[in-house]
């Protein structure tokens, strides 16, 4: 079996929030959620569980590869909701978005402070 990744927990202030501002920006449907999560679900399987720990949230990066039409439609949201944003991750170029590797990216932040990077093109 090859090895694929499956799920990862990220830490939410309102895992409520946290999930739905995922869905809408990303146009994914709502997944089954259990127990402490609130799960949105990748078109690749992938899960993300939104949880609250009873801890300091630390700042984590996550990445979404997403086609054009889709960072066109997300970036506008973006914009529309009047979210903070830069062309690079350390935060020296807002209200921009890069040019790197051939496609298009933005970083910015979600509800509970994580760094989230859209890009539209894969590294390697």
């Amino acid at each position: 079996m090859p090895v694929t990744f499956d799920h990862t927990i990220i830490a939410a202030r309102d895992r409520e929030v946290s999930a739905r501002f995922f869905r809408e920006l990303l146009e994914l449907p709502e997944a089954p959620s259990w127990g402490f999560f609130t799960n949105v679900q990748l078109s690749d399987g992938t899960l993300l569980q939104f949880a609250e720990p009873p801890v300091d949230i630390q700042m984590q990066h996550y990445a979404f590869l997403v086609d054009d039409e889709l960072f066109d439609r997300a970036y506008q949201r973006l914009r529309d909701r009047g979210v903070e944003h830069w062309a690079d991750p350390q935060m020296r170029r807002p209200g921009e978005i890069n040019h790197g590797h051939g496609g298009r990216g933005v970083y910015f932040k979600d509800p509970a402070g994580h760094a989230i990077e859209l890009l539209t093109r894969p590294y390697l």
